[in-house]
């Protein structure tokens, strides 16, 4: 499936760079059982609990973004794209949450602890993030917030598309359609055309790192929900070699 949401030929190209990136995610288990309800709740309540986490520090991200811009339009799309972030999303994990279902399944993940860890992918993609914003050119910033806008709304289309028409009592139902909705698409067309005019006027030696750091925040989609099927934690004991008596 295509999704049209290139700004010119530098985002239209640096779509079909990552092209098999993208393939690999629509080929995750994790997005087919979500689409068609079969997904283990755990692994879902799993998921939301660490893109809770993931958003606070892709808000402060963008926020960095916001005081970094130059033009006054974009200051302001990613000041107001970093509060949605916290506010619209966490409503909506809140909501999921009050299904006993799920509500049951994130007692199980968190048993006595008062709250969630970030897992190892999570930490990692946050702070890639927020070191790329707050350190790197605003060009590369913006290339590295642009896949959780681009990717998510996406994989909102193929969702849909596998889901087809979902019953009222989808489990995921509503999650799916946060990510396709005209709201959050035109957010997306407006952060790649940010991104369009970045490449566009930039040396060649920096439009290359923001090809770079766009293609490792798509890897590090695609860690993100893959981690979160395997509910991926800290345990250094899966690295042992196996004991043998």
């Amino acid at each position: 499936m295509t999704t049209n949401f290139a700004a010119g030929p530098a985002t239209a190209d640096l779509w079909d760079e990552v092209r098999p990136i993208i393939d690999r995610i629509e080929a995750l288990p994790f997005l087919g059982q979500l689409a068609d309800g079969s997904l283990d709740p755990v692994a879902f309540t799993n998921y939301i609990t660490q893109d809770s986490i993931y958003l606070t520090g892709y808000a402060k991200a963008m926020s960095f973004l916001a005081a970094r811009a130059d033009d006054r339009s974009q200051s302001r799309f990613w000041a107001s794209s970093a509060a949605e972030a916290i506010t619209v999303e966490e409503v909506m994990h809140e909501e999921l949450l009050a299904d006993s279902r799920l509500a049951t399944a994130r007692q199980t993940l968190l048993g006595d602890a008062v709250e969630a860890v970030p897992s190892p992918t999570t930490l990692g993609y946050v702070s890639f993030l927020v070191a790329t914003a707050a350190a790197r050119s605003y060009g590369e910033g913006v290339a590295g917030v642009l896949p959780c806008f681009w990717v998510y709304a996406h994989m909102g289309k193929v969702l849909i598309e596998r889901a087809g028409h979902m019953s009222e009592d989808h489990p995921y139902r509503a999650w799916v359609q946060t990510y396709d909705s005209p709201e959050f698409d035109e957010s997306t067309r407006q952060a790649v055309r940010v991104l369009e005019q970045e490449l566009q006027s930039a040396p060649a030696e920096q439009a290359a790192a923001m090809r770079a750091a766009f293609e490792q925040a798509c890897v590090y989609e695609l860690h993100f929900w893959a981690s979160a099927h395997a509910l991926q934690d800290w345990d250094h004991a899966v690295f042992a070699p196996a004991v043998t008596a």
